[in-house]
């Protein structure tokens, strides 16, 4: 199929750029057809089973903040009505808290959540001269570690 070339006398080459604009479109759409029409009628999919759709759950999380006075440790993404296990240590690996609680819903925090207020006094000078890591003990899981600053006493 040929478009006619009408000349202009400022556009000498509109009508080419019509024609091949033209051809062009005609050819995806032939193009296109067949393969619609060969494709097959599309088949209803089988229901998915727990066993052929595995999903891994998101990863535990830590965070920090201060309330009465001491450092207070909220995480979510446990096993909810699990054991978790928290530990707070000072950089060189010696402990300074550990208290195992049971992650409960939370309304805001995803998974199984816990929110851990600690014996560490906060807040304390700046800088992190520690962290704090939980265990889930249902998934054998350990939540990355958190820097904490961990109040001393200088005597």
């Amino acid at each position: 199929m040929r478009i006619p070339m009408r000349s202009h006398p400022h556009h000498p080459h509109r009508g080419r750029r019509l024609t091949a604009v033209a051809v062009s479109s005609v050819a995806a759409v032939a193009l296109l057809a067949p393969a619609a029409a060969a494709a097959p009628a599309p088949a209803t999919a089988p229901a998915a089973t727990s066993a052929s759709v595995t999903m891994k759950a998101p990863d535990p999380f830590l965070f920090q903040y201060t309330f009465n006075g001491h450092l207070k440790i909220g995480g979510g993404n446990f096993t909810v009505g699990g054991q978790v296990t928290l530990l707070v240590k000072l950089n060189n690996g010696t402990v300074m808290f550990r208290q195992t609680v049971t992650a409960q819903t939370h309304p805001i925090t995803p998974g199984g959540a816990i929110y851990v207020e600690t014996t560490i006094s906060s807040p304390c000078a700046p800088g992190n001269n520690g962290y704090a890591r939980a265990f889930d003990h249902t998934t054998q899981t350990w939540s990355p570690r958190l820097p904490v600053p961990v109040c001393q006493r200088i005597d």
